[in-house]
């Protein structure tokens, strides 16, 4: 059986567990413009790539960006395969990410065009944060609330 280019993750030595740094929970979304989605991420919201696996055909077959010690994985909508058939028809997402500095981080975004649903503020459980929208439709909250998680 032939594994395709983007399967073959050389970096990856465990299938399971969190040590090494490895983060328990990845969200996962599709995008209709997947390359677009990433320079969004990258440059208004302040994702680093660490990986990009792209099919013959120039879609982004599957991308893993980090932000902190977390890591969200994405693709191209219609590229195939299980997970792609699960999501077809679902909505937008949204997810949490801690940042240090809110405001700064919330600068960068509006710089880069970002689609700004709450400015930065002060919740009553001591944590600030903003939300924006990316551009197909997924919410991001940004914030400095970090669940403890006792481990």
């Amino acid at each position: 059986m032939d594994i395709p280019v983007y399967a073959r993750h050389r970096e990856v030595i465990a299938m399971a567990g969190t040590g090494g740094g490895r983060p328990s929970i990845v969200p996962t979304l599709l995008y209709g413009d997947a390359k677009a989605a990433i320079r969004q991420l990258t440059e208004a919201f302040g994702f680093r790539e660490l990986s990009v696996y792209e099919g013959e055909d120039g879609t982004v077959m599957h991308a893993e960006l980090v932000q902190g010690n977390g890591v969200v994985m994405l693709g191209s909508r219609g590229r195939g395969g299980a997970f792609d058939t699960a999501m077809k028809g679902a909505g937008p997402s949204a997810a949490y990410v801690v940042v240090d500095d809110v405001d700064a981080h919330h600068r960068r975004a509006v710089e880069q065009g970002a689609e700004i649903l709450m400015p930065p503020t002060d919740q009553d459980y001591g944590s600030r944060d903003y939300m924006a929208r990316d551009i197909e439709g997924n919410v991001w909250s940004f914030g400095t609330y970090a669940p403890e998680t006792g481990g």
